[in-house]
């Protein structure tokens, strides 16, 4: 799989998923709004939008998985080269969100700096550590290693000195509270692992449905060995989060990989076909329930038919007939998501108190509160992408 047939459809995706996922995590916070503008709640079966967010870059990381491990691979890299560069981008995202999360419950007299000084100091070592550095400053200065090795001392420094206070009682690390990006990391190495086995994509859709009956044999009792188990060494979990993942790099197998020919036609008619099993499995499963916080089988597979429907239509507008002008705003989110997921974490521990007033935090000036705060971080985004400060595993 070649990069010139990497489609424009699949970054432009990246970068419409990020901004949905900014404007429904900031939205979260603005009362007063209609039921579909939030998550379904624990113990309630449905579907909204918003629940359908964090499967869609789940979707799109899987896309992009066959392509970077062929591109890899073309260029001569080894399996073994292969595995420890996918153990090395696992293990950075779930740092990562281990010091997100844990920079969100940081006591500031516990620890003895303010709060806002811990997180802003945490994103300098992330960014000086994790930082894609132009090829020409790197020929400038021949050796950049030594900002990295700052970068990380800064980082266990701070996580030495972090302290936070459950009911009074102070605590180092949440070793496993990395939330978004941690389940990303572990769904990324699961299905790196599957396709690396076997990369037949009849093999791949058979895994898929092993990873659903999985999900229903955890709910059932059946299986109970996840749960004592490191994400390092069964990182399927339970199988939800790896079988959206593993959706994602099917589709990417129909569209870009030309699995059923490489016309519009061909790959139009198996990208439909393939949504409507995906329809047909969902509703065969719904009596187990249809929740995103409990991860159900349903959830898994209808949340995927939706973003494969979401690709589909954007495939045609973009790779088909030629019309992506409209998403040049959201480029650049595309090509440097990480560091855009990241920078409303850094604006919230400056301005948490202001950004969260009473004047702001209900009804339709909240909404139009989260649709500004979108816009200016997809713009913070492009102003450091454009002077090359973008993160990469």
């Amino acid at each position: 799989m070649e990069d010139k047939n990497r489609i424009l459809s699949i970054d432009i995706y990246r970068g419409f998923t990020i901004l949905v996922m900014i404007f429904v995590n900031d939205l979260a916070s603005v009362r007063g709004l209609p039921w579909w503008t939030y998550h379904i709640p624990y113990g309630t079966d449905g579907l909204t939008y918003v629940d359908v967010v964090y499967p869609s870059f789940l979707f799109i990381v899987g896309m992009s998985i066959p392509i970077a491990i062929e591109k890899r691979l073309n260029r001569g890299l080894s399996k073994l080269q292969l595995i420890k560069h996918i153990l090395i981008r696992t293990v950075s995202l779930a740092i990562i969100g281990l010091l997100i999360m844990n920079g969100r419950t940081m006591s500031p007299e516990m620890t003895g700096i303010p709060y806002a000084l811990w997180n802003v100091l945490m994103f300098i070592g992330v960014m000086l550590l994790w930082n894609v550095y132009p090829k020409n400053l790197e020929r400038k200065f021949k050796n950049l290693s030594y900002i990295e090795w700052l970068g990380l001392i800064l980082l266990i420094i701070l996580l030495i000195i972090y302290r936070r206070d459950i009911d009074g009682v102070e605590e180092w690390v949440h070793p496993r509270n990395w939330s978004i990006l941690g389940g990303i990391a572990f769904a990324y190495l699961s299905v790196c692992i599957i396709y690396l086995i076997n990369r037949n994509f009849w093999y791949l859709l058979l895994v898929f449905a092993a990873l659903i009956f999985l999900k229903i044999g955890a709910m059932e009792g059946l299986f109970t060995f996840q749960r004592k188990l490191h994400p390092i060494i069964w990182p399927f979990g339970t199988g939800s989060t790896a079988a959206i993942t593993l959706c994602g790099l099917l589709s990417s197998l129909i569209f870009v990989g030309n699995k059923f020919g490489e016309s519009i036609k061909n790959k139009m008619i198996a990208g439909i076909s393939f949504t409507i099993v995906l329809a047909i499995a969902g509703y065969l499963v719904l009596p187990f329930g249809l929740s995103k916080i409990s991860g159900t089988p349903s959830w898994s597979i209808l949340s995927s038919m939706c973003s494969l429907l979401v690709f589909i239509s954007l495939f045609l507008l973009v790779d088909v007939y030629h019309k992506s002008r409209w998403a040049n705003f959201i480029k650049p989110a595309g090509s440097n998501p990480l560091l855009t997921y990241f920078l409303p974490d850094i604006f919230y521990a400056i301005f948490t108190v202001q950004w969260l007033s009473e004047s702001t935090g209900a009804g339709l000036t909240g909404v139009l509160r989260s649709l500004i705060f979108t816009l200016f971080i997809l713009g913070w985004s492009a102003l450091m992408t454009k002077y090359k400060i973008r993160l990469q595993m």
